[in-house]
């Protein structure tokens, strides 16, 4: 089955890729870590990283319409070497501001390269399935299950690589490894997979249908509300309360890994309809609102200042949160691509994307500072007050997809 052949390699290799970008993620935290830099120090070192992003899958589904996915999927791989072997490049004896501006600028290419590569394959899927809805949601929830296991398998390949190989030494490996990937890719993909009619202007790309609109207004804020809390809050509170680096990293993957397994057994854990979403838009709603009850229940007992080992008490709460996160984004990311139309499929899911990306960037800026201003409690608040809004555009969305307008 070519359909079948086609989604086996694109899935793979986008699990090499989200190996190696979140092996990335560790090689910076920890490197410049050891080196002196506050956390939200660290945190400024990704801002161009997801800046990037908005801007990379809105471009990055133009592009895969108009010169099809495997083009777009390569210059991804591509681009995510360049940006290993310029980190490789970062010089010891450079000052602190040269250093800094210089790992902004390699991070600035591998966010290119992450939604490049993302766009692409995740519109790889539309492009492949030929099997109605229901082989639509189960492949869209393993592709982003095992993506996301992958990258908390990441987080810890990237501790690894360092101790054993140095910082300059596990970039120089994995990009080694991502150029057998992109030969891989070169020779076995058929060029015109996903090749559309792209949009003729820019202002066309956020010309999307009501349906559309309302799904990247919702990810801005579900992605911003757990970002609000992981990138800065949730470190910085477990180090205040005495756990080392390497229990905090080995957290963090771990809820990673284990919200990635939860993404891709979200399918039986949704209730299903034959039309693909007349059952799971309501299920979009009830999983939203469950979701949001979460960290306003945490921030409650976190303004109880006498609660006994508050630590383990948000760690329980965030695995539960994570159980919650992981159905909801799963089945957001099926919604995108049921919503959209198959002629200009990666366009769409571009569009969808650079809102995740607007999240996740508005999450990190917001976590650094309601973490100054409150810590982890007002960081809560803040995910209870996205996630509202998020459940309340939900409400919005149609049951059944709009037909889109022919081209002109």
């Amino acid at each position: 089955m070519p359909a079948l052949r086609n989604y086996l390699i694109v899935t793979a290799s986008y699990w090499v890729f989200t190996l190696s970008d979140g092996a990335l993620r560790m090689l910076v935290l920890l490197h410049f870590y050891a080196l002196g830099y506050t956390p939200f120090m660290l945190a400024s070192l990704f801002v161009l990283y997801e800046l990037a992003g908005i801007f990379a899958n809105l471009g990055g589904g133009w592009l895969a319409a108009r010169f099809g996915i495997p083009r777009m999927l390569m210059t991804g791989l591509s681009l995510q070497i360049l940006g290993f072997l310029l980190l490789s490049a970062l010089d010891p004896t450079w000052s602190g501001a040269l250093s800094v501006a210089w790992v902004v600028a390699a991070q600035g290419i591998s966010g290119v390269a992450k939604d490049f590569t993302k766009t692409a394959s995740k519109s790889a899927i539309k492009a492949t399935s030929d099997g109605g809805s229901g082989q639509l949601f189960k492949w869209v929830a393993w592709f982003t299950g095992s993506k996301n296991a992958m990258k908390g398998v990441g987080f810890f390949l990237g501790g690894l690589l360092l101790e054993a190989f140095g910082f300059r030494g596990a970039l120089w490996l994995m990009a080694g490894l991502l150029g057998v990937v992109l030969a891989g890719v070169t020779f076995s993909l058929p060029r015109e997979l996903g090749k559309a009619k792209a949009s003729r202007s820019f202002r066309e790309l956020f010309a999307k249908t009501r349906a559309i609109n309302l799904m990247a207004a919702a990810r801005v804020f579900l992605f911003g509300s757990r970002d609000v809390w992981f990138v800065v809050g949730l470190p910085v509170y477990l180090y205040a309360h005495g756990w080392r680096f390497a229990e905090v990293s080995g957290f963090i993957a771990a809820w990673t890994i284990a919200y990635g397994l939860v993404q891709a057994i979200a399918p039986s854990v949704i209730r299903r309809s034959p039309d693909g979403l007349s059952r799971e838009v309501p299920e979009a709603r009830l999983w939203g609102a469950i979701l949001a009850a979460i960290p306003l229940a945490l921030a409650a007992i976190l303004s109880q200042t006498h609660t006994a080992r508050p630590d383990l008490i948000v760690t329980a709460g965030l695995g539960v949160f994570g159980f919650a996160f992981a159905v909801i984004s799963s089945l957001h990311s099926y919604l995108i691509l049921a919503y959209a139309g198959s002629s200009k499929a990666a366009e769409d899911v571009g569009f969808y994307y650079a809102a995740n990306a607007g999240g996740r960037l508005f999450g990190i800026l917001l976590s650094g500072a309601l973490a100054t201003a409150g810590g982890l409690e007002a960081c809560l608040w803040g995910s209870a007050a996205m996630l509202g809004l998020c459940f309340a555009i939900t409400l919005l969305l149609p049951n059944a997809a709009a037909p889109r307008q022919a081209a002109a």
